[in-house]
Formats: structure tokens, C-alpha cells, sequence
């Protein structure tokens, strides 16, 4: 059996390598348009009705992008959803949130489509 510590790890190098392929040298977009000092507040809104997964794993990656984005928490993995339910929001550094945005919807997609 893995250990907590060893499994974190596993899970940062995951995740440093899905950011690495997402975003490279930098999100130029976001850079280009997005001064540096702004900070926002997005939500993650179910688009159908099922089972939430992956809520864990999206608080994984916004902390490894930014340790100082806050992540409040309406519905946790494993409870039934339906269409317009709010699962979380995520505030802080609009860079920071977009640059972790693709990897997050991307693996809840996936995970809570199994």
C-alpha cells in the first residue's frame, strides 16, 4: 500500500506534468490580457444531472498552481448533482485560476462521467 506522503507526491508530479503540457512557457493569453493584480471568482456549474467526482482533485491543482487561491466547497465527491448546481468557486488570481481551469474541468469531466 502506498503511504499519504508517497501518494501526494505521485500526485504533484501528475499534476506539474498536466499543467507543463497545458501551459508550457506560460498561458500568453492570460498574460497578455489579464493584468497580473487582478483576481476573480469562478464557479464550477453542473451542465447535467449525475454523480460529482473529482472535487478533491480540483482543490490538488488549484493549490499546486497557487497556494493563496481560496476554494469554498458546496458539494462534495461522491453526491448526486443535477443540472445548475454549484460545486464550488474558486477566488484569487484570475491567472492563477485559468492557468489551473483546463486540467480541473478536463479530469472532473472525465472522472464524473465514469
Amino acid at each position: 500500500m502506498i503511504s499519504p506522503d508517497k501518494f501526494q507526491e505521485e500526485l504533484d508530479i501528475i499534476i506539474a506534468n498536466a499543467i507543463r503540457e497545458d501551459v508550457g512557457d506560460g498561458d500568453h493569453s492570460s498574460i497578455a490580457c489579464i493584468p497580473s493584480s487582478a483576481t476573480g471568482k469562478a464557479k464550477l456549474l453542473v451542465k447535467e444531472d449525475g454523480i460529482i467526482a473529482g472535487v478533491e482533485f480540483a482543490k490538488q491543482v488549484f493549490n499546486y498552481v497557487d497556494t493563496n487561491l481560496k476554494i469554498e466547497t458546496l458539494i462534495e465527491d461522491g453526491k448526486a448533482v443535477k443540472y445548475g448546481d454549484i460545486v464550488f468557486y474558486v477566488e484569487g488570481a484570475s491567472q492563477s485560476i485559468l492557468k489551473a481551469e483546463r486540467l480541473v474541468l478536463n479530469a472532473m469531466q472525465r472522472m464524473s462521467a465514469i
